[in-house]
């Protein structure tokens, strides 16, 4: 099993490597586009590819500040009035100029949080928008954020693209954090109370999706399902990312169905 990332300093280099190994891979998938190829469309819906581009480059940028402030003993967490006017500068730059200031951003982003020390990275708390976090949870709120909105830019230029194993194994370890906060309620309501037999393949394992007052996801079997989910780890992944695929071989039986889920996992 993968590192927690609520794990000590010590795991914090196991999402350190992935984050680089996401943004090596989404530098090298939009490298050569061209401007037309930037303003196509993307998977993250009603966002082109530069959009998602700015996305990631200007929360690079707001975790850069919110990680030196956490150098410094800050705890002050991001607050809108800040946030507005960097999502506004970087809205404006066009399609090239959008790619090339996420790829610097999300550099100087990668090089302070590396450029840290045992000592520091025992001892910093990142005050985030989910709050003070510890810096393996915060590379691992980084690297959700990072890795699925790569996908949203690879699956758009190669149809059938998949989120690679590594990260899909690290991200299946905090999804539960994912799934509890991005789901809709009305959904939940309704097709609630019920557990569902999460089986995943690629690699082999159970998994719970306890519906309740609350949703949750458990490393363990339950005990009265009323139905199941059966697809490939990284396949359920992006389902409860909201980024489920026609083509995607996931089997949903029983009192809940694959439209259910779908509207239930709505993405962002």
């Amino acid at each position: 099993m993968a590192p927690s990332p609520t794990d000590g300093a010590g795991s914090l280099q196991v999402w350190l490597e992935a984050l680089h190994t996401s943004s090596r891979r989404l530098a090298d998938t939009v490298a050569s586009l061209s401007e037309r190829e930037l303003k196509q469309p993307s998977m993250a819906a009603g966002w082109s590819i530069a959009q998602v581009l700015s996305h990631v480059g200007s929360a690079a940028e707001i975790s850069t500040g919110l990680l030196e402030r956490g150098i410094a003993g800050d705890e002050r967490g991001p607050v809108r009035e800040d946030l507005e006017p960097v999502w506004q500068r970087w809205n404006t730059l066009p399609p090239l100029a959008q790619r090339e200031a996420w790829q610097e951003a999300d550099t100087r982003h990668l090089q302070l949080l590396g450029s840290l020390d045992m000592s520091q990275q025992m001892r910093v708390r990142v005050p985030y928008f989910a709050g003070l976090l510890n810096l393996p949870a915060y590379a691992g709120y980084r690297l959700s954020e990072h890795s699925v909105h790569a996908w949203d830019i690879e699956a758009a230029l190669t149809p059938g693209a998949t989120i690679p194993v590594g990260e899909v194994d690290l991200l299946w370890e905090r999804l539960d954090l994912v799934a509890t906060r991005f789901r809709d309620a009305t959904t939940l309501a309704r097709l609630a109370p019920a557990q569902l037999t999460i089986a995943l393949t690629s690699p082999a394992r159970t998994v719970l999706l306890d519906l309740g007052a609350e949703l949750h996801l458990y490393p363990c079997e339950p005990a009265e399902p009323a139905g199941s989910v059966t697809g490939a780890a990284e396949a359920v992944l992006r389902l409860v990312y909201g980024r489920h695929q026609p083509t995607d071989e996931v089997q949903v039986s029983g009192a809940v169905t694959l439209t259910d889920l779908t509207a239930l996992f709505p993405g962002f």
